[in-house]
C-alpha cells in the first residue's frame, strides 16, 4: 500500500476554501498585470511551485502564500485572516455574560 500525503489531505470543505484562495491569487495577479514568469522571477520560486499557490495545492509552505501574498501587496490580508475571530469573541462574549450573573 502506497503511503498517503496526510498533509495533503483536506474535508471537502476545507479544499475549497483554499482552491478559492489560490484562484483569488491569481486573480490579483492577473489584475495587476503580472505574468506568472513575474511572479516566479520576484519570488524565486519555479514555476511548478507557483502553479501549485494557484492551484490551492495544500501542500505547499504557508510561507510561499505569504511570499507571493507580499509581492501582490496582499501581505497586510494575510494578518487580517486570523485576528477576525468571530466564534472566538462569542465564545468570550458567553464567558464574561455568564461571569456577572
Amino acid at each position: 500500500m502506497a503511503k498517503r500525503d496526510l498533509h495533503k489531505v483536506l474535508f471537502p470543505k476545507q479544499r475549497k476554501v483554499l482552491t478559492s484562495f489560490g484562484e483569488d491569487l491569481l486573480l490579483a495577479m492577473k489584475r495587476r498585470g503580472f505574468t506568472k514568469k513575474m511572479v516566479c522571477e520576484r519570488t524565486g520560486f519555479d514555476n511548478k511551485t507557483v502553479n501549485k499557490v494557484f492551484a490551492g495545492d495544500p501542500g505547499v509552505a504557508i510561507g510561499t502564500y505569504l511570499k507571493i501574498m507580499s509581492m501582490l501587496g496582499m501581505e497586510d490580508n494575510f494578518s487580517v485572516m486570523a485576528a477576525h475571530d468571530e466564534v472566538g469573541i462569542k465564545l468570550q462574549n458567553i464567558k464574561l455574560l455568564e461571569g456577572s450573573k
